[in-house]
């Protein structure tokens, strides 16, 4: 029986999710708390959304949300990488998270009040800047709290319980906007926050460990500089924005909902989450992640099938396969996301990470913002299948070729896990 006991858990263990990292009270906290408060944020991005193609009745003004988050997050996301390196994390982290909350705030008061366009535009893009200085300053907190040799495995919890809180926050977001508005929905974001100012509060002090660099512009050009000296670092960077740019659809939910769905809330509310969905699936059964070894040519690949499923699910006519195809591209997508963060936060020291998880977030977040403008401004020029279709096809044929012509990038296999110095 014992040796059965011992096989059952190898299984679990290697085709699992490993959830070794929540013993360490610090992370757990930290992760949960951004779980739940991740729901509220995903339940506002779909309201933003609704509400803006309500006063509209424009894509294109749905994909202009992408621009307007996007320059905050640019700037904001490198300097507030070179912040991260140079002062508390923890305080720091304090300090964007009221930024992000005031911004919901007035969300919530202009729904209720005013239901005016160019202040809902202000508050997205002022919430940018807080979470475009809080998230990079959260995932360099990881490799602190938790041992060099389960940072991977902290990486999946992390991606996995984001995506979960990406799937329930647009499916309540269906559910809310159909009953109590939007104004609604930015309530509920706002209750929620509390969790993430809980988890920070009770971090420890996260003062640098290395030698500090000051934010400015130094700073963030030795972070720049780190990374185009080193072509695989850059290329998993450069894959990203080739999977967002080209096949993100998610600005023409509102589109297909109202034309082919007839409207349905619920039907926008399970499009927004599809992908999530399917990440959620792939981080439950994420346990063979960290054996593959060619994770270069990985890359390449599983951001092809991102990309074909997205094409497919443009022409797919029910919801369901829609959503099953999107979900598919989903489970690529984590796969992904968890290889790039690992070896960002594997090849850099303790000071460099801050700025190398700015220059991420800004990649991981303002792809979709150029995918959102590039499919709104493309569905307004040739309609709505051909700018969902074409972006899919684009995005696997042009990652194959960019993500192979790379010998470096082609021929990447992960090196042994430096040492992080991990504080519990």
């Amino acid at each position: 029986m014992a040796e059965q006991a011992v096989g059952v858990q190898g299984f679990i263990r290697r085709h699992f999710l490993d959830t070794r990292p929540l013993a360490i009270p610090h992370f757990r906290r930290l992760l949960f708390g951004q779980a739940l408060s991740f729901i509220g944020f995903q339940l506002t991005a779909v309201a933003v959304s609704a509400q803006v193609y309500a006063l509209t009745k424009s894509s294109f003004w749905v994909g202009m949300l992408g621009p307007v988050a996007l320059v905050p997050l640019v700037v904001f996301g490198l300097w507030g990488g070179a912040i991260a390196d140079a002062v508390d994390r923890r305080k720091l982290l304090l300090v964007c998270s009221l930024i992000s909350w005031a911004a919901t705030l007035a969300l919530l008061f202009n729904a209720f009040f005013l239901s005016n366009i160019w202040l809902l535009m202000a508050a997205v893009a002022v919430q940018s800047i807080g979470v475009a200085v809080s998230s990079p300053t959260r995932v360099a907190i990881i490799p602190r709290l938790v041992p060099a040799e389960l940072v991977p495995s902290a990486n999946t919890l992390n991606y996995t319980l984001g995506s979960l809180a990406s799937v329930l926050g647009p499916l309540l977001g269906g559910f809310v906007l159909a009953r109590g508005g939007a104004g609604m929905a930015y309530l509920i974001d706002a209750l929620l926050f509390g969790a993430t100012l809980y988890a920070a509060a009770r971090l420890p002090r996260l003062e640098p460990l290395g030698e500090s660099t000051a934010p400015g512009v130094r700073a963030v050009v030795d972070g720049l500089r780190y990374i185009m000296g080193n072509p695989v670092v850059l290329m998993s960077f450069v894959v990203d924005i080739i999977a967002m740019a080209f096949a993100l659809p998610r600005a023409l939910y509102p589109e297909l909902a109202a034309t082919r769905f007839e409207g349905s809330e619920m039907a926008f509310g399970w499009l927004s989450a599809s992908v999530a969905l399917g990440a959620v699936v792939g981080g439950v059964f994420s346990g063979w992640v960290g054996r593959v070894r060619r994770q270069g040519v990985a890359l390449t690949f599983v951001i092809a099938l991102w990309g074909l499923t997205v094409a497919a699910a443009g022409l797919a006519q029910q919801l369901w396969l829609v959503v099953a195809l999107l979900a598919a591209g989903g489970f690529a997508d984590l796969v992904s996301a968890v290889w790039r963060q690992t070896i960002l936060q594997t090849y850099a020291p303790d000071e460099m990470r801050g700025r190398l998880q700015g220059v991420f977030y800004v990649v991981v977040a303002g792809g979709p913002r150029l995918g959102d403008m590039r499919a709104g401004a493309t569905a307004a020029a040739v309609g709505l299948v051909p700018a969902w279709v074409g972006g899919g096809v684009l995005c696997a044929v042009a990652v194959i070729i960019v993500g192979l012509s790379v010998p470096a990038f082609r021929a990447y296999r992960p090196r042994p896990l430096q040492e992080a110095g991990a504080q519990r």
